[in-house]
């Protein structure tokens, strides 16, 4: 087994003062950093993911607005790959699956934001196929919600969709139970 980190969608507009912040961004942030430091010092392959919106009515990650930037304390480096995508599946219409198969990946360590949308669109399509994957949980971050009356805390939405998606077979860890040094790499 080889491991890929995925790293989702950590972009300014999820930050205080962006167009749409979410529930603890910055905490998961400074968590997915560490992470990310770990896959450097190992060698894990990083891939990174960026949404741009694709809707003219759009009302974050607009094209050419500065929301739509990775948040610079989990920035790309050399050689790690970049994708954008338009839809919160980091699987559609984007090549990772192909980068994968051909790399011999098939466990998947996955962290950012949404918790609700794209870790949850992302981690379903890798579990359905075939890929084993892994959230770190704290470094995911998750909207507040309203239904039908209801306010939905943003630490509510996260943990909802984290015993979800156990649930449907993903290992859900915090960062400082996720060993990379003990996981395969290429």
């Amino acid at each position: 087994m080889s491991t890929g980190i995925v790293v989702i969608d950590i972009q300014k507009d999820y930050f205080p003062g962006g167009a749409y912040p979410l529930s603890g961004s910055e905490s998961a942030a400074v968590v997915a950093r560490g992470v990310l430091d770990s896959a450097r010092a190992t060698g894990t392959t990083v891939i990174h993911f960026q949404h741009i919106a694709t809707e003219a009515d759009a009302t974050f990650f607009v094209p050419g607005t500065t929301g739509v930037e990775i948040y610079p304390l989990v920035a790309q480096v050399t050689p790690e790959r970049h994708f954008t995508k338009g839809s919160a599946n980091a699987f559609v219409d984007t090549g990772l699956e192909r980068l994968l198969r051909a790399e011999n990946i098939d466990h998947l360590v996955v962290m950012g934001m949404m918790s609700s949308m794209c870790i949850d669109a992302t981690s379903r399509a890798a579990l359905d196929l075939g890929f084993a994957v892994t959230i770190v949980h704290n470094a995911c971050a998750a909207p507040a919600f309203e239904f039908q009356g209801t306010e939905v805390p943003g630490a509510s939405v996260h943990a909802a969709f984290m015993a979800a998606l156990r649930d449907a077979g993903a290992d859900v860890l915090a960062a400082a139970d996720l060993d990379l040094e003990s996981l395969p790499v290429r």
